[in-house]
């Protein structure tokens, strides 16, 4: 064997198992990743934004949520207990890498009193401490962390993998781009939300068990920071719940972004919308994600390509993401750049396309949108207004939910899979987590090997 390990990924999960097995003293190690290094990537570049050293964080607002119930499934693996142990040890590791030591949380007088008056507007708070890292502190985090891996791990980037070989029915290692065949005892598979499709396919072509997991549709909010300052100054994000009276969906809120800047992603010749927040620079508005899940199961069962065919009629009509007022919308008329001109909400996406979102989100979404948006302007008032901006469509691929031990091992001897791309997490800090989860287990294995 090359390699002892091989890790396909360098997004969260794929940097934390590294980290780990680096640690526990594994060796070799190859980290590969099919985008370009840290330092060649750009904002400028739609490839760049999601692909690369660091995954689609990289160019996050680098929120790590400190909760069982957000960001991911591990606790249905290890338990809530021992999850919160693993979630507080990878924490640390991002404070140890550059990460800011300050923490909002639900332990404040200010978050109880917000959480009655979520539950009289028919919402509920979602429990949780968050640390912000902030945009342009992901990178510094994110060099660090490569720092520390430097002479103890082999890394490739520009490398995408074709595909994870096996031999008698064990792991072998993998088949790169042209053709290499690199082996390794072990292979961590940490894809992102990018390889999700690659994921999908490498499972159906190993047999590996896996379900489909829901598809999370929805648009970005963009209003004045003063119409939710009162939450974002006490508790910095809410994650909110509400069932719709209409269809009594889930609708939730997702990746508040307190003066913070609308984006623009691009994957795969798809243009979806995103948000961000610096810890120094400072827009005047707020910007967050309103998402229902949507689960499909006979005879249509592709999450993922309706979640793409929805992103793409939006880019079909806006030659890109449409943005529209809430009060164009609920009059029944297309937002023009006129009237988007005289918004009181200015936009900070400034190439997104004025449009009808009404064209582009099917019946059922739309009214769970609104209904939403209503019971958020019971607990802030000002959300409702007709002001305030929507981009769309907002969607999170995530992978089929590959079927895995508490190890994060597949039905195939020796190969794990962790994070977004594997549908075992959502969110940086469990995805990093299931990393150092899978790479213990690799560790123990290899010792017990090698004694």
């Amino acid at each position: 064997m090359e390699y002892e390990v091989i890790i396909i990924g360098a997004g969260p999960g794929g940097i934390f198992a590294a980290l780990t097995l680096a640690d526990l003293g594994i060796s070799p190690v190859l980290l590969i990743e099919q985008g370009r290094d840290l330092g060649k990537r750009t904002r400028g570049n739609a490839s760049d934004m999601l692909c690369g050293w660091g995954g689609a964080g990289a160019y996050s607002d680098g929120k790590l949520t400190l909760s069982t119930e957000v960001g991911g499934f591990l606790s249905d693996y290890v338990g809530r207990n021992a999850l919160l142990e693993l979630l507080s040890h990878t924490d640390k590791l991002y404070v140890a890498h550059g990460a800011p030591d300050q923490l909002y949380g639900e332990t404040s007088a200010a978050f109880e009193e917000l959480s009655d008056r979520a539950r009289i507007a028919d919402l509920e708070l979602v429990p949780m401490r968050v640390r912000h890292i902030g945009t342009e502190n992901c990178s510094v985090v994110l060099k660090n962390l490569q720092q520390s891996l430097v002479g103890r791990v082999e890394i490739r980037t520009d490398s995408p993998v074709e595909n994870i070989l096996t031999e008698n029915g064990r792991i072998a290692g993998v088949e790169i781009a042209g053709g290499q065949k690199v082996h390794s005892r072990f292979v961590l598979a940490a894809p992102g939300r990018t390889g999700s499709r690659w994921m999908k396919g490498q499972a159906e072509l190993l047999g590996l068990k896996s379900m489909a997991s829901p598809v999370d549709l929805g648009v970005r909010v963009e209003l004045p920071a003063i119409v939710l300052k009162e939450i974002t100054d006490a508790i910095y994000e809410s994650k909110l719940i509400h069932y719709s009276k209409t269809f009594d969906d889930k609708i939730r809120t997702f990746c508040m972004n307190p003066y913070g800047e609308v984006v623009c992603e691009e994957f795969d010749s798809v243009a979806t919308v995103n948000g961000h927040s610096h810890t120094k620079a400072k827009s005047g508005n707020t910007n967050f994600a309103i998402l229902v899940s949507s689960m499909f199961t006979e005879p249509f069962n592709d999450p993922i390509g309706y979640g793409r065919y929805i992103a793409r009629l939006a880019n079909l009509l806006g030659n890109g993401v449409i943005v529209q007022r809430l009060g164009d919308l609920l009059s029944g008329r297309r937002s023009t750049p006129g009237r988007i001109a005289r918004c009181l909400t200015r936009p900070t996406l400034s190439n997104a396309t004025p449009g009808d979102l009404s064209f582009v989100l099917p019946y059922r979404l739309l009214v769970n949108i609104l209904e939403m948006l209503q019971a958020l302007d019971k607990l802030a008032p000002g959300v409702y207004s007709r002001h305030t901006l929507l981009y769309g469509v907002e969607v999170k691929f995530y992978s089929n939910r590959i079927d895995v031990s508490p190890e994060m091992e597949t039905g195939i001897p020796n190969l794990f899979v962790v994070g977004d791309g594997a549908g075992v997490s959502r969110g940086l800090l469990q995805a990093s987590a299931s990393g150092i989860l899978a790479a213990r287990a690799i560790g123990g294995r290899i010792r017990e090997i090698s004694s």
